[in-house]
């Protein structure tokens, strides 16, 4: 992409959401349906503008498989765990979508033909174009990767123009501010400064796919009204990672 703020650009999008995200502060629920409300909402208004939207969940409101395995166990069970937990997120998102009168269609990379399509890249490639939303769950399918590398994989065999990575926090920044009241944070800035600077964006084999394939990531705060709309729209918001 020649200009990484040129908003024209942004004709398909992968939007990655974190599990924890979904999740209300404070509460005893793995999920609020009102967060997930207000996120189909903001996702509905921006795919009525005509941008195609694919969407990656996390599942950290539910498990971590990580965590799960550096208390004793199995590293790739635990993987598989987590990606049932993304699968979860992702019915929770496709119900509040279709609430909103919006075409949406979840495929999963672990074949469960009760609750979703398996995924099979050119099918998710022609809803897309037919102006569907679609949810890419339970990850790459394999233990030992992120959904992070879930998004950038998917942004790779989609042909996205960027992904969009909501975070709990407004982009990135030069050290991190919720320890460092003074950090910088950037408007734009590249992959190789990310990686010489040690920034923390994605995982490292998000990261290098992302850079390999030339796709930029916009970081932005989930949090503020409007910004899922505002980032898939394009409109200048967060960081944009680029080449």
């Amino acid at each position: 992409m020649s200009n990484p703020q040129d908003a024209r650009s942004f004709s398909r999008v992968i939007l990655k959401l974190s599990g924890e995200a979904l999740r209300e502060p404070g509460s005893q629920d793995n999920i609020s349906p009102e967060i997930v409300e207000r996120v189909a909402k903001e996702i509905a208004k921006a795919a009525s503008t005509g941008v195609e939207i694919g969407v990656v969940c996390g599942g950290g409101n539910f498990w971590r498989g990580a965590s799960a395995s550096a208390r004793g166990m199995d590293r790739a069970t635990a993987d598989y765990v987590g990606m049932m937990a993304t699968v979860m997120n992702a019915l929770a998102l496709q119900s509040a979508l279709e609430a909103e009168n919006i075409q949406c269609i979840v495929q999963s990379a672990i074949e469960m033909k009760n609750v979703a399509e398996p995924f099979i890249r050119r099918k998710a490639n022609r809803l897309l174009q037919e102006g569907n939303v679609v949810i890419f769950a339970a990850g790459t399918g394999s233990p030992f990767f992120s959904t992070d590398t879930t998004s950038a994989l998917r942004a790779s065999e989609m042909n996205a123009c960027a992904i969009m990575k909501a975070t709990m926090v407004d982009g990135v920044y030069d050290s991190d501010p919720k320890k460092n009241p003074d950090a910088m944070r950037y408007d734009t800035v590249t992959f190789d400064e990310c990686i010489g600077q040690h920034l923390d964006v994605m995982d490292s084999t998000a990261f290098t796919l992302c850079k390999d394939n030339d796709i930029p990531i916009i970081v932005f705060d989930i949090g503020g009204t409007g910004n899922i709309t505002k980032a898939l729209a394009g409109d200048n918001i967060g960081t944009i990672v680029h080449s």
